[in-house]
């Protein structure tokens, strides 16, 4: 394994025919990973005076092994995309490769080749990665304090193989309640539809931006400029690569309620959610398009519904069961 730097937002291209193969094969493969995100992020949510670090390793022969793309920013050291706006984070590398690439990257660290830092804060990190163990294995080699806290929790819905069978791992007050929605919205007509035209995207993609807006308060100072951006890049994309999962429900064609999915690596991927609170408050509309994107999931044999951050009570009464993300800090 031999190991490089490549400095700025040029890694983007530098890397794009084999950027999104690696992350198929990666310990982590979610939306967040892939290049356009990756990229959407940097574009529009870099903090101002940061630096872009990617360590790139690769076989002898040029295959190419791991990718590490990492900001400072005031002499920390954070992985592209940390840490409002993006679930899950990792090393992009195959699992054979992890311990010698995170080795690599500590070795970079310490050189010359990378920015002078204090601190490093790795978040986003599932329970399930081996970086948790070979970080704090190899902050240890190095003379580095090391410190791991559970950052937050991930609720995720086991999907069986028919909407029967879901509706009935729910208990029995939310089965009945979810039901009785279901009639009120479809004998309100409530339709349902999912964005598959790349002419209405950006259109789309601006109704979605309102009802999340409109629907929590702390939503308006939250969805700046920068993050309406990285919603409309990662859609195009997103739908590009057909895993964009943009449903509304509509009531005599006015927009209600708004899901931003993923449709990705086997499971569905709620990004974010929105619904307008002044309109058809009796129709339940979050709930019922919740309820038809998790049909939808099961009809098209997915195996996971997940609600991504955030232990939200609505989450569970899907279903959903908690997973772990953990912060992990190394320090000088």
């Amino acid at each position: 394994m031999y190991t490089s730097i490549i400095h700025g937002a040029s890694v983007f291209a530098e890397l794009a025919d084999e950027w999104d193969a690696l992350v198929k094969e990666s310990i982590i493969d979610t939306p967040f990973q892939t290049a356009a995100y990756q990229q959407a992020w940097w574009t529009h949510l870099q903090p101002p005076n940061s630096s872009l670090h990617t360590i790139v390793s690769r076989e002898e022969n040029g295959r190419l092994l791991a990718i590490t793309c990492l900001y400072v920013f005031n002499k920390a050291v954070y992985f592209n995309g940390c840490v409002e706006e993006t679930d899950y984070l990792d090393m992009i590398v195959r699992a054979e490769d992890v311990e010698e690439a995170w080795t690599a990257v500590f070795d970079i660290l310490h050189n010359d080749q990378f920015p002078e830092w204090e601190h490093i804060g790795l978040c986003n990190i599932p329970a399930h990665s081996p970086t948790r163990r070979i970080v704090a294995k190899t902050a240890d080699k190095h003379g580095l304090a090391f410190q791991e806290t559970l950052q937050e929790v991930c609720p995720v819905v086991p999907l069986p193989t028919s909407y029967d069978a879901y509706l009935a791992q729910l208990v029995s007050k939310q089965r009945r309640e979810l039901k009785r929605k279901q009639r009120r919205a479809k004998g309100s007509e409530v339709q349902f539809v999912t964005i598959t035209d790349e002419a209405e995207l950006e259109t789309a993609v601006n109704d979605f931006l309102h009802l999340l807006q409109t629907s929590m308060h702390e939503k308006r100072d939250w969805l700046t400029d920068g993050r309406r951006a990285v919603f409309h890049d990662t859609a195009r994309a997103a739908l590009k690569d057909g895993i964009l999962q943009l449903m509304f429900a509509e009531v005599n064609g006015v927009r209600g309620a708004a899901l931003f999915n993923f449709d990705y690596n086997d499971r569905i991927w709620v990004y974010n959610s929105g619904i307008d609170t002044s309109q058809f408050k009796s129709l339940s509309l979050g709930i019922v398009l919740t309820s038809r994107a998790i049909e939808t999931a099961i009809d098209n044999g997915r195996s996971k519904f997940d609600f991504l951050r955030g232990n939200e009570p609505y989450k569970y009464r899907f279903g959903a069961t908690d997973t772990e993300i953990f912060r992990l800090q190394v320090s000088k």
